[in-house]
């Protein structure tokens, strides 16, 4: 019994490690969203990380996350590092391109639960009288992240968060 037990774990993890080496060595998360105000209404409550207190999806996972803001208040060099609960990890995120109003690009370096860096950008694109704003990421797949897309669904975890934080923006800049 414990041979065919054994036996059944061993495929079950080959299956896993498998499936893991066959998806993509990056990965990008992509959602966007229609909102009734021009990008340069916009664009500011973005490229200020001290705003983001409003609309992000991860302040409001842990209140009492401790914050650290760095460089100028707002646009490249504007740096935000974080220290928070069990939801949010640690980490930074600095900008590192500012085209106002129609791009912002940010480096996300997280410490926990995971090292990873990464890349953000946000989209500003006139779309009749809003836009259209999107938010990406994307990265590296290491094999633990490839590991644990073979068993969660990636993009819908993070996806979500991004429509949650882009509806909340939304809310934000229309009043």
């Amino acid at each position: 019994m414990f041979t065919i037990l054994a036996g059944i774990v061993l495929i079950a993890i080959f299956a896993i490690l498998t499936l893991a080496s066959l998806k993509p060595d990056v990965f990008m998360v992509t959602r966007s969203t229609r909102m009734n105000a021009a990008a340069d209404t916009i664009y500011p409550h973005i490229n200020d990380l001290r705003r983001w207190q409003a609309w992000s999806p991860y302040e409001k996972k842990d209140p009492n996350m401790q914050r650290t803001f760095s460089g100028p208040t707002s646009g490249k060099g504007a740096a935000y590092a974080w220290d928070g609960n069990k939801n949010v990890g640690a980490g930074s995120m600095v900008i590192i391109e500012a085209l106002p109003p129609s791009k912002i690009g940010i480096r996300l370096d997280f410490l926990r639960p995971f090292a990873a860096q990464n890349a953000a950008q946000f989209l500003l694109e006139p779309e009749g009288s809003g836009t259209r704003v999107t938010w990406e990421m994307s990265g590296a797949a290491t094999l633990v992240s490839k590991i644990m897309g073979t068993v969660m669904n990636m993009d819908k975890m993070i996806g979500t968060d991004f429509e949650v934080g882009l509806e909340n923006l939304k809310k934000t800049v229309e009043g």
